[in-house]
């Protein structure tokens, strides 16, 4: 019965402390979210490799010309190496690719990073013009290698349809 209720007081506990840190942690995004004036901006991710060793999330903004015909879209974000094992262990870097779609929705690669150096993360940034879709896969990949392995499955973070 003891058990029973300091199990209980516990639980009380966890939920009450992790509910003090919610409105922290909203106030902290919203204070960094990039200041442009973009037709459209949103939050995307963490998206994760297939094994959860490595990560990636971020923000991404669409400016539209004022005939709304073109379009200017920023993508920015950090990519995390979660893998904890050294190269000898079979450890992997972490790796983030983008795709984006022109308005005849061909796909072509725009973006790729590599990051190599657990715990810590790697900022990017990068812009494309004439962007109907941009998606993103997060992989893992060797120090040396130029081959992704783990890969996540393709996340959209952006269609034009969805303004």
């Amino acid at each position: 019965m003891l058990k029973k209720i300091a199990t209980g007081f516990l639980a009380v506990a966890a939920t009450s402390a992790l509910a003090l840190s919610l409105p922290a942690a909203a106030n902290a995004a919203t204070a960094a979210a990039p200041s442009h004036d973009d037709d459209y901006s949103d939050y995307w991710g963490p998206v994760y490799a297939k094994n959860s060793q490595a990560k990636s999330q971020g923000w991404i903004g669409v400016s539209w010309d004022e005939d709304g015909e073109s379009n200017e879209v920023t993508v920015k974000g950090r990519l995390y190496d979660l893998d904890n094992r050294d190269e000898d262990e079979g450890g992997k870097c972490a790796f983030v690719k983008f795709e984006a779609s022109d308005f005849d929705h061909d796909w072509s690669p725009v973006y790729s990073k590599k990051y190599c150096g657990f715990p810590g993360y790697k900022k990017f940034t990068f812009s494309e013009n004439d962007v109907f879709s941009v998606r993103v896969k997060v992989c893992q990949i060797g120090q040396y290698s130029n081959y992704p392995t783990k890969c996540g499955r393709w996340e959209y973070i952006y269609t034009a349809e969805s303004e």
